[in-house]
Parts: structure tokens; sequence; C-alpha cells
């Protein structure tokens, strides 16, 4: 069959843009697996299992604190994972059975802020709590310093400039937002949080408070939300930032590598188990977040992440809506986006 001039232009057109097409799809699914494809693994499980506990980083080990496994019934221990050895112990109890707390490690001593004593979420106001205490690993003791200026349960918290900022908590103090110094032990009082809400993720990148997620009631059935919202100390002003691509509560968040990654949730919209799967990386730079393939095991309730030697640790945390399915997983995952 004869084939005009015009028929092969339009051929030639034809399969130039079909080159064109292919090339982009080849390019961006590579540079898409490269970004999405973390590499995920598992270490040493919990000695006891556990959700709605604090996890902190001090002096190559990470700190469990508190929370409650399947009974909901609050405890006050403490488990320490050696990251050299894989293994876990166990160190003096907290001074109370707490859970919903915020722990920091900075120079060489682990803080611990808030929570509440006992589980619940709607009718627990008079078991929140405001104390601080100091945890020193040389004489394994707890030293009570001065409280939070509220009593607040289930916040949010960043460290910058060796501060640590704690935003949020369950209804009443859901706009809370202040500031502890410890080598002054002092609190300053910040900004009011915009959007009122607890349980939700929080990184510090850039000299910046990341706020991301959470919800607006004291119980996981509570309206979620996916607002993002940024502190700048320099300013002393809140903004508003891309929203999540999810609403989500209950959701971990730790900053690597320039971007703020989130994990996880809860909320009867996560069928089947109540729990999402996510793992939702911001980028400040570009103001976008980047859906990443989904954790092997979803989990919600633990407060705080560890990054040590390219790994994010994941320790704990509920498998199941709700406080009655602590775990004792322990995953990892090996981030590779880069941010900025």
């Amino acid at each position: 069959m004869a084939i005009t001039g015009r028929g092969v232009r339009k051929d030639a057109i034809a399969i130039l843009v079909l080159g064109l097409v292919a090339m982009w799809f080849h390019g961006s699914h590579s540079s898409a697996q490269t970004i999405q494809s973390p590499e995920w693994g598992k270490r040493a499980a919990l000695i006891e299992p556990n959700s709605e506990m604090a996890v902190a980083y001090l002096d190559g080990k990470i700190y469990v604190v508190g929370g409650y496994p399947s009974t909901r019934v609050s405890v006050d221990t403490v488990q320490v994972y050696d990251t050299k050895s894989d293994t876990w112990s166990l160190t003096t109890p907290y001074p109370t059975t707490i859970n919903h707390s915020s722990a920091v490690g900075l120079d060489g001593i682990l803080y611990v802020i808030g929570g509440q004593t006992n589980a619940g979420g709607r009718r627990t106001k008079s078991l929140y709590t405001s104390a601080v205490y100091a945890f020193d690993p040389r004489t394994k003791k707890w030293t009570p310093r001065t409280p939070m200026p509220t009593a607040r349960s289930a916040m949010a918290h960043g460290v910058i400039d060796g501060k640590i900022y704690v935003a949020g908590g369950r209804p009443p103090r859901g706009r809370d937002f202040a500031a502890y110094d410890p080598k002054t032990d002092k609190w300053t009082v910040l900004p009011d949080l915009p959007t009122p809400r607890n349980h939700m993720a929080a990184a510090a990148i850039d000299g910046k408070l990341y706020v991301a997620g959470g919800r607006f009631g004291g119980g996981f059935r509570s309206k979620i939300t996916a607002v993002l919202e940024v502190y700048d100390p320099i300013n002393n002003k809140w903004s508003a930032r891309r929203p999540m691509s999810y609403e989500r509560s209950g959701n971990n968040g730790i900053a690597v590598n320039g971007c703020f990654h989130t994990f996880g949730g809860e909320h009867p919209t996560a069928s089947p188990t109540g729990v999402f799967p996510h793992h939702e990386v911001y980028n400040p730079k570009t103001d976008r977040w980047t859906r990443l393939p989904d954790m092997p095991f979803p989990v919600h309730g633990v407060t705080g992440l560890v990054y040590l030697n390219g790994w994010i640790h994941l320790p704990g945390g509920g498998t199941r809506m709700g406080g009655s399915s602590g775990s004792t997983l322990h995953q990892v995952v090996r981030p590779k986006m880069k941010c900025g």
C-alpha cells in the first residue's frame, strides 16, 4: 500500500510523540522508583508490647517510655534498645504510670514531658499531667524539673537550638504551645497553635517546627485533619503550608535529609483495621507531599521516632484502631529521599 508524504509526516510525528511519552514515562518511573523505594526491615522486638508511648534517642540507645499494652493499663516501664547489640533491656521505671507523653534526649539527659497517668481520651482531664522529669543514664535516676505551664496529653514536639517546643494536646489544650529550655529549666509560652488538635506528627527542619495532621476531639473517632502548620521562632509566628494528601491522626513523624517523614495513624475511615499504612513525606523546599510505599505493618500511637545510622526506627505501636493492640514490633526503614 502506497504511503503519501503527508502520511509519512503523520506517522513520523506519531512515532516522535510516542517516543517522547515513553522517554518521559521511563524517566519519571525510574525517578519515582529511586525516591519511592525505601528499604524496610526489622530489629529486635520490644520486651513488652506497647502503644501510646514516647520514643527518644540518647547516646547510642533508644528509650521507650510508658504507654500501655492491649490491656489499656498504663505502665511506668522504660525499655532501652542498644543499637550496637540489637538488644532491649529495662531501666529505672518512670516515677508514675504514663502514656501519651513526649520524650527528648539532649546533652546526655532524657527529658519526658506531660502525658497522662491512665488510659482514656474524653473524660480524663484530671489525669493529664504537666510534669517534666529528667533521666540521667549514668545514675539511672529520675529528677523532677519545672512543669509545663499547662497539663497536656497527646502533644507533638520538636527541638530547635537546644529548646524543646511542645504543641497542642487533648481538649481543652489543643492550642497550647510552649518551649522548654533545659539549660535554664524554664518554660516560655508561645503563640497558640492555629488549628487546635492532638495526636499529630511534628518535626523540626531548618530552624522551624512543622506540625501535621491530628484530631480535634479526645477520642479516636473524632474528626481528623490533614492540616500542616509551621512555626518560625525568628518572627514568632505560625503559617499554613500544603496539607497532607490524607487526613490522619495518631500519626508519627521525623525529619531526615531535610524531609518530613510521616507514618501511620488511626481512624474508622482507615479500613480494614482502622490503622493507616501511609508513609508520606513533605518537602519544605517545594511545599509538596510524596506518598511512598506503605508500611509493612501499619501502626499508630507512638510519639517520636529515631534516625540512626541511616535507618528510621519505629518501635511498638497499636496495630488496630484504639488502645487495645499494643505490639512488640520494631520496624526500621532506610529512607532515600532528599529534600532541598
